[in-house]
């Protein structure tokens, strides 16, 4: 679903002054962990404080909404930009600039369990993914897989 900066702006002043945002999840590029459906809870961050693995939700140049793991910041042309990366996705989607960052990823309700992104699975999971490329080649074969099973 595309967004224009006139939506990104009022969701970004929904989610500063209300503390947090809930949106359902759609796409499979952050599967195992966020599955479309899932309900995940945004809160506002300082991107200054984002670490390496956090999953973040962003306003991207193609007007849309994603949410997927940091990797790094780095300097391009004298600006701060940040990498991001869904967890089955083989490559960085475009740099972002900190303007466009909405917030964190603080909880994913699935069904009915709630897993919160400071709990011992998450945090490791993250760490994993960040840390060991292949896994996302992997991940992507067995999306593949489960969607030629459906047809």
């Amino acid at each position: 679903m595309l967004f224009d900066e006139t939506t990104f702006s009022l969701l970004k002043r929904v989610i500063n002054k209300d503390g947090w945002l809930n949106l359902p999840a759609y796409g499979d590029s952050m599967f195992p962990y966020i599955q479309q459906g899932d309900l995940c809870r945004f809160t506002p961050c300082n991107p200054d404080f984002i670490k390496k693995g956090d999953v973040i939700l962003f306003y991207s140049e193609a007007g849309q909404l994603i949410a997927h793991r940091f990797v790094q910041k780095k300097i391009i042309n004298n600006k701060q930009l940040f990498l991001f990366k869904g967890d089955t996705n083989l490559g960085f989607d475009q740099p972002i600039e900190e303007d466009k960052i909405l917030g964190r990823l603080i909880s994913i309700e699935k069904q009915n369990i709630n897993i919160t992104s400071n709990q011992l699975s998450a945090r490791l999971w993250g760490k994993l993914i960040v840390m060991i490329p292949a896994l996302s080649g992997i991940l992507r074969k067995l999306i593949n897989m489960k969607y030629k099973l459906q047809f």
